[in-house]
């Protein structure tokens, strides 16, 4: 017979979410152990090696701010930190918190269900089973791969790889015709760099994304130094900004729309040659006045007109729906790559790839021969991965039945019909429009809390209430509504998902909702059921 382990907390994956659950919760007293499906730790930056890898958050404030002696002792190398250094980062920080030992790795969750009598989760995974009180789901926003279903991909008889699911062993496209599907973020990080190596690359582009320049460089060790010497304040001041993230420019409340010729142009180009997310912040009503986006918008197709040499091609990669509506790129010398003679762009908005062939794919009739292909295709955000735990709450209700018409949760934190399931990050919450980190802290703090408080008060289960789920998915989508996040086509709201009920998923707005959880916990955690 297959025993059992017994936890009081079981955390599901061991990405930054997960690690620092791992530490709050055994500095509680609980007994805690974690699963991950890698071998090692990391989360999306175990998993993401693709070429050119990169986070668009700088550094200095991608990283954890709970304890102060690792916040001085680590030393970032870049502005904006490549996937290796943020690997190295996470097993630096499961190393000197003593983590690794509580994590099994290599271990997927095949299923948990809840029994309502025992109060207990059952998590079976193709290791072992184990039984906790509580599930901790650290699974990440970006974590499940979407592959679409090209036929004839079976057939291909070269290389194929997928930015999210990247090998760990080092990839040569030196002298290789190289075909990459997708111009999303992992795209215009990837491009550029495989361009430098491949023989040919051609690019096969369905909608053009717009890319501000990142100007990464080496971190000064002054700068470095200058932060480090009022962390405590600067990290304060990021929470108070909407996306959690700090710039060196201070908030304008002007619009885009009245500002004279000579103004808006000095503005922007000075966000431009700073480069980062601070562009867009350059004035208040970029994301809700659609006179001031077109103006931002087209100030950015002008840069990639001057950019890019053939203004066929410049038209091409110049889009024409709202900006900063789908999650922005940051790019080092995304566009310019274009310009080289053994780099194709093929359009295939109107024609898309018929199928897979054994030596390449087929476009409008025309075949293209590769020796590898590279998938760009994203992710399934925010809920893939939790659905694909086969997860089953009270009544043998699952969470597919659940999410059937988009996912449905309670400050994405709790979701009714599964008590005892925390969510980091999840949908409901401002997550992936935030700083992740920031939010994963701020997440873990209150899951940690309200265990505490549990612990405390003799209460051995939560459930979010339907009542309060359902308000607050509306207050989520109201909110929304108000901007032009929901124009685009976007994976904010499963659009790249065939099939998947479209609802906008993050919330908007840090503050605002760091403030409602706080009122939510002392409010002996009103819209949740105790007992």
């Amino acid at each position: 017979m297959t025993s059992v382990e017994k936890r009081d907390v079981l955390v599901v994956g061991a990405g930054f979410g997960g690690l620092y659950s791992l530490h709050l919760l055994r500095e509680s007293g609980f007994h805690v152990s974690a699963v991950e499906r890698g071998s090692g730790v990391g989360g999306t930056w175990y998993w993401n090696r693709y070429p050119g890898a990169r986070c668009d958050v700088e550094s200095l404030q991608y990283s954890y701010s709970f304890d102060d002696d690792l916040q001085q002792e680590w030393e970032w190398t870049e502005r904006y930190a490549g996937q290796p250094e943020i690997l190295r980062y996470a097993e630096h920080v499961a190393e000197r918190f003593d983590l690794a030992d509580l994590i099994d790795f290599d271990t997927n969750v095949e299923s948990m269900s809840y029994d309502s009598t025992t109060q207990k989760w059952t998590v079976s995974t193709n290791q072992r089973t184990y039984e906790a009180a509580f599930v901790v789901a650290a699974t990440g926003c970006l974590s499940t791969a979407n592959l679409p279903e090209f036929p004839g991909l079976e057939t291909f008889e070269g290389d194929v790889y997928h930015t999210g699911r990247w090998p760990h062993e080092q990839v040569d496209f030196t002298g290789q015709r190289v075909g990459i599907i997708g111009t999303g973020s992992s795209a215009v990080q990837a491009i550029p760099v495989i361009a430098s190596e491949a023989a040919e690359l051609t690019v096969f582009q369905r909608t053009p994304n717009y890319s501000i320049p990142a100007h990464n460089q080496p971190l000064e060790p002054a700068v470095q130094a200058e932060v480090k010497s009022r962390y405590d304040e600067l990290r304060q001041a990021a929470r108070a900004e909407r996306s959690g993230i700090l710039s060196i420019f201070p908030p304008n409340e002007d619009s885009a729309r009245e500002a004279s010729d000579t103004e808006f142009r000095a503005r922007m180009d000075e966000r431009w040659d700073y480069g980062g997310f601070s562009f867009y912040r350059s004035y208040i009503d970029i994301v809700v006045d659609p006179e001031s986006n077109e103006r931002v918008a087209d100030y950015v197709r002008g840069h990639i007109t001057a950019k890019v040499d053939d203004p066929e091609l410049a038209t091409l990669l110049s889009p024409t729906n709202t900006i900063a509506c789908k999650r922005p790129c940051l790019d080092t010398h995304y566009y310019e790559t274009f310009n080289s003679s053994h780099v194709q762009l093929i359009d295939i908005s109107d024609h898309e790839i018929e199928t897979i062939t054994p030596h390449g794919l087929r476009v409008r009739g025309e075949e293209f021969t590769f020796d590898a292909l590279v998938f760009a295709t994203g992710f399934d955000a925010m809920t893939g991965s939790l659905l694909k735990m086969n997860i089953t709450g009270v009544a043998d209700y699952t969470l597919n039945e659940a999410w059937a018409n988009g996912p449905r949760t309670y400050l994405g934190l709790g979701i009714p019909s599964f008590p005892n399931l925390f969510t980091v990050t999840g949908p409901g919450s401002p997550s992936v429009l935030t700083n992740m980190i920031m939010a994963i802290e701020q997440h873990v703090e209150w899951i940690r809390d309200c265990l505490v408080s549990m612990r405390d008060n003799g209460y051995a289960a939560i459930e979010a209430k339907p009542d309060a789920a359902d308000a607050w998915v509306s207050h989520v989508n109201s909110i929304a509504d108000q901007t032009l996040y929901p124009s685009c086509n976007s994976w904010y709201l499963g659009a790249n998902i065939p099939g998947k009920t479209r609802v906008f998923m993050p919330l908007i707005g840090f503050p605002d909702y760091a403030e409602r959880c706080e009122e939510v916990a002392s409010n002996n955690y009103e819209g949740f059921t105790l007992v």
